[in-house]
């Protein structure tokens, strides 16, 4: 299969160039910087070279023998690092660039810029700039800080920009990557991520020829999907567990089990909330909270795996975003996620993750030729360990419940509003902070509980859902009327970055 390679150095943004082009119909792998060969497989019909953290001056350095091997598009950090290590200049600016500015085109019968208006915004991250470029490369782009925002040297198939086109604030960055991937690659478009569905099932039944498999299901759309390519892999050797942790949202077990059934996805369901409960207690750092959650999800499925004759692997549903966000590759670590932060180094089954190069997105299209449920499928995500990163602070059975009711009058108001299925992500926080309020005449002390709610595709970025303010209002009135100890409710409108979409 035809495929693009993102080479990562450390940017934030690495995995949303991955993104991109498979939003185009281009398959595409993030490869950290250090993974590169010497030379190009031939399946891989072009490269783009990411942004990063570093400068030119102590930054990893570039496969510069790829270059002419294939078409390479360098972005930020890799535009400069090509034009100081290729006899051009870079100097540390005066003062970084970071926001938008506005570009102009030098030469719009560049195949880079087809179709791309003459002026148009872009978004800046860096603190370096080029100053002089290499022998035989031709400017293609300034701003009015920069006088080479963008450049290309046709005969070595190198085209490179220093703002980022992978992110919503640059106008027709969509355009250009358009550009690169079917102009100068050559790339179809055809790539659809439910089409490789036969594909994952034989790989399964490949790397999985003997042996029992256990599945972590938590009750979200990433583990349900893996485990049903699992299951159609590999058939009676597949036993699927669901751990109810006590953590999860009012009545989604049973609405859980009920979309399993309609799917013959075999569960068998196993109750550990004073587990849980007991190890959590008196716990309140975030990432110790989410290191407890997936040690103790290990431990279940190691016991399991003991009852059962020749169990050798564990399946998880964790997804490219995990991954990335876990710190895997070279960016830098954001959070744990249950499913890749607390395994232990000696894990005593073998881990199978067949949907870690998938986006939510794409694994939803996954689920739906799959024959789930579309009432399943526009299941908000929940993260794997529940809502013991949506209370903030101690996590007790009492804290729990009062967070279950806000969360459901919440998501019940979405739903009868018509906004639940107009919002990619909702749900509530209990923040332990008290404040002042006013109850039946009398004064109350109580906690506060913060909504938040999303628009996004794959989790990466994010921006706040403008939900009208008859809907919060309602929302509010509901918690604070029907959830004890409430006294407060607020709305969170941050942005992805730089917030989290979970807050914890």
């Amino acid at each position: 299969m035809e495929k693009l390679w993102v080479v990562d150095f450390g940017s934030q943004y690495s995995l949303l160039l991955v993104r991109r082009a498979r939003e185009l119909g281009v398959y595409a792998e993030l490869l950290p910087w250090h993974s590169c060969p010497p030379e190009v497989p031939p399946e891989v019909r072009g490269v783009i070279f990411s942004g990063s953290y570093a400068s030119v001056s102590e930054g990893p350095p570039l496969p510069a023998s790829w270059i002419g091997q294939r078409p390479a598009l360098a972005i930020c950090y890799s535009a400069q690092w090509l034009a100081a290590h290729g006899g051009g200049a870079v100097a540390e600016s005066h003062a970084r660039e970071f926001g938008p500015a506005e570009v102009t085109v030098l030469e719009p019968d560049s195949p880079l810029w087809k179709g791309i208006p003459s002026r148009s915004q872009v978004w800046m991250s860096h603190s370096d700039t080029i100053t002089a470029l290499p022998k035989g490369a031709l400017p293609t782009a300034r701003t009015d800080k920069i006088p080479f925002a963008a450049y290309e040297d046709p005969a070595r198939q190198l085209y490179a920009v220093q703002f980022h086109p992978e992110v919503a604030h640059t106008t027709y960055g969509k355009a250009l990557l358009q550009n690169f991937l079917y102009h100068l690659c050559g790339f179809s478009g055809s790539w659809r991520p439910e089409d490789e569905i036969e594909t994952l099932v034989a790989e399964l039944r490949q790397a999985m020829p003997t042996g029992q498999a256990l599945c972590a299901l938590s009750g979200g759309i990433d583990s349900t999907v893996a485990a049903l390519l699992v299951h159609r892999a590999i058939g009676e050797r597949f036993h699927g567990l669901f751990v109810d942790t006590g953590l999860l949202r009012a009545e989604e077990k049973n609405q859980v089990l009920a979309a399993y059934k309609s799917v013959d996805l075999p569960v068998t369901v196993i109750e550990a909330q004073d587990r849980f409960f007991s190890a959590l207690k008196g716990v309140t750092e975030p990432e110790k909270k989410r290191q407890i959650i997936g040690r103790i999800f290990i431990e279940i499925f190691e016991e399991e795996a003991r009852q059962r004759p020749d169990v050798r692997y564990l399946v998880q549903g964790t997804i490219y975003p995990d991954v990335v966000e876990s710190g895997a590759g070279v960016s830098a670590k954001i959070k744990s996620h249950h499913n890749v932060g607390g395994l232990p180094d000696k894990l005593s089954l073998q881990l199978v993750e067949p949907l870690r190069r998938f986006f939510k997105d794409e694994v939803r299209a996954l689920g739906a030729r799959l024959g789930l449920p579309t009432s399943f499928l526009e299941r908000h995500p929940f993260p794997g360990p529940g809502l013991a990163v949506r209370i903030l602070g101690e996590v007790t059975p009492e804290r729990v419940v009062r967070l279950q009711k806000a969360d459901q009058l919440f998501l019940e108001t979405l739903q009868r509003a018509g906004w639940y299925t107009r919002t990619w992500q909702a749900f509530a926080v209990l923040v332990p902070q008290r404040t002042v309020g006013v109850s039946g005449d009398n004064r109350s002390y109580g906690e506060i509980i913060a909504l938040r709610a999303v628009d996004s595709t794959d989790g990466m970025t994010a921006a706040p859902t403008f939900l009208p303010y008859e809907v919060l209002t309602e929302a509010a009135r509901r918690i604070l009327a029907e959830v004890p100890d409430i006294t407060r409710v607020v709305y969170d409108i941050s942005t992805k970055p730089p917030a989290t979409i979970e807050w914890e």
